[in-house]
């Protein structure tokens, strides 16, 4: 269902086997979210971006983005005629966001709430 946009979250145990050798000593995944072929994965240091690229999606980017370097971000709620819901995320000195879009299988609220939590300490 993801090639349908069907966003949906991971469990956070899932991810962290599964990402474990991107993780740090004692790093752990507080909360996972898989967008089409995409994932984020919040861990208690940082925000990390996989991107997955090309047909097969065997070339893969990964993001680390310590909650330190966020400046801001925005969530834009889903609407009735545009059902995605979308994460900007800017980091210091780009002035550019990184943008992540969620569909109605995530609830964009709680993905907010996650970021906070992290960013605000």
């Amino acid at each position: 269902m993801a090639l349908f946009g069907n966003a949906h979250t991971v469990d956070p145990m899932k991810a962290q086997s599964e990402y474990g050798r991107l993780l740090g000593h004692g790093e752990q995944v507080h909360a996972a979210y898989l967008l089409i072929r995409d994932t984020m994965l919040f861990t208690d240091r940082r925000l990390i971006m996989v991107d997955k690229q090309g047909i097969t999606g065997k070339k893969v980017e990964y993001h680390s983005v310590p909650y330190r370097s966020i400046t801001h971000f925005a969530v834009e709620t889903a609407g009735h005629f545009d059902l995605d819901a979308e994460l900007k995320i800017w980091i210091s000195s780009n002035p550019m966001p990184l943008q992540k879009t969620f569909t109605k299988g995530v609830d964009i609220y709680e993905v907010q709430a996650i970021l906070t939590q992290f960013v605000a300490r």
